[in-house]
């Protein structure tokens, strides 16, 4: 029988192999390996028929070298530890390859929110903030939204936050409406990463973004505003999927027309139905034949048995861990690069990076300025894995990993270990 997938795992073994490629002095590694704290949290609340359940959450804080611990909150049944540690690992990796001062932290409470009506999602929310109300804060932890999360979860964790401190401290979450101090531009901020990260690996290919077909697997917050941008700058994104299945059309499909389809929540893609669309599984999107595969769900979607037969010639990952180590070593012989999860999708944390900035200083920023600064650090960050792939003869992944590693590692060393 073969072995579960154990996220936190797999990331530890991709770091370990960045390691030896990258020839880094592994003497501080037991320290970057770990989370500094995990935090489990039980939490009761009471439903809208007057039974009281009890919820399973937790955070955990990988790592401040850095800066402050930074990310963000999910909400998911099929949440536990292994998946929170390697989520809260991989946004360590990512704020250093984007060369901005946080840390990594993650979220999560195992919960099906579609089974909750809006006031018992505020009560468990509520009830979450309240219990790791002692370990955030705008210069300690700062979380943001997440998968089923999102700015109305982030207005409910400030305001909680704000109670608590007999303040308003709008520092301690980023993501949340712009009217309590969020950011323009951070709703769509890691969709358009995404499509950053996209055009400038074609550009060294002697492409452009209208000479692609795109397959953008999973429609929430990433997926969505990412196939809208593709859609908007000329790609054909010529299959989408969400959790009831896919739709393709070979011509490319309107983006427009579907995201105003899916606007509000209260249809599925199962129910779009149009002239050239046909409707497929989720496992068959990811076999289309397309220039550019973009997973933006969930983890372990990449497999080794789909990394054998899948048919694109580029993998951008939107979500966090959507390829296995084992299927990245078959990508990898097959000459199918892959722009890791850890750069690629590293546009939300970077603009909740500025958001933070601009409550700090209580500015606010005009959305162009935003999408400028967003595209010069992502720029900066692809020639640094660039510089590094040269270097060290390696895929995209490693020399994210290698450059990660290696700038929290100094950190570790110039910093010494304490007493």
């Amino acid at each position: 029988m073969d072995k579960a997938y154990d996220p936190f795992e797999n990331v530890v073994g991709v770091m370990e192999k960045a390691m030896e490629v990258g020839h880094i002095n592994k003497q501080m590694f037991e320290i970057i390996k770990n989370p500094q704290r995990e935090t489990k949290v039980y939490l009761p609340v009471e439903m809208d028929d007057g039974s009281v359940k009890v919820f399973e959450g937790w955070r955990v804080q990988h790592s401040n070298i850095r800066g402050p611990f930074k990310g963000g909150i999910r909400y998911h049944p099929d949440t536990n530890l292994s998946e929170v540690k390697a989520l809260a690992t991989w946004m360590s990796l990512k704020c250093a390859v984007a060369n901005i001062p946080y840390g990594g932290a993650k979220g999560g409470i195992r919960v099906d929110v579609n089974t909750l009506s809006k006031r018992e999602l505020k009560a468990l929310t509520r009830r979450y903030t309240f219990a790791i109300a002692p370990i955030i804060g705008a210069d300690v932890d700062i979380p943001a939204p997440d998968v089923n999360t999102n700015s109305q979860t982030m207005a409910w964790v400030l305001d909680t936050y704000s109670q608590l401190q007999g303040k308003p401290c709008p520092g301690v979450v980023t993501g949340k409406p712009v009217e309590l101090g969020g950011s323009r531009g951070r709703n769509s901020a890691t969709g358009r990463g995404v499509v950053l990260s996209t055009k400038f690996m074609l550009e060294e290919e002697g492409m452009k973004l209208d000479d692609v077909s795109v397959v953008i697997q999973g429609m929430g917050n990433v997926g969505s505003n990412a196939a809208r941008i593709f859609f908007h700058r000329g790609a054909k994104v010529i299959a989408v999927s969400d959790i009831s299945g896919g739709i393709f059309k070979a011509g490319g499909l309107d983006i427009n027309e579907i995201s105003d389809f899916l606007a509000g929540g209260n249809h599925l893609l199962k129910d779009y139905n149009v002239p050239g669309v046909k409707h497929i599984t989720n496992e068959e999107l990811l076999l289309l034949n397309c220039d550019v595969l973009v997973p933006a769900a969930l983890e372990d979607t990449i497999t080794a048995e789909v990394a054998k037969k899948i048919q694109c010639r580029y993998i951008v990952e939107a979500a966090n861990g959507p390829t296995t180590a084992e299927a990245d070593v078959i990508l990898e012989q097959r000459r199918i690069p892959v722009l890791p999860d850890i750069f690629a999708n590293s546009g939300g944390v970077i603009v909740s990076y500025f958001e933070w900035v601009q409550n700090i200083q209580e500015l606010t920023w005009n959305r162009e300025q935003v999408n400028e600064m967003l595209e010069k650090l992502m720029i900066r960050s692809y020639q640094e894995l660039r510089d590094i792939r040269e270097e060290c003869h390696c895929s995209w992944r490693m020399a994210a990993y290698i450059s990660a590693l290696r700038k929290l590692i100094y950190a570790e060393e110039i910093k010494g270990i304490f007493p």
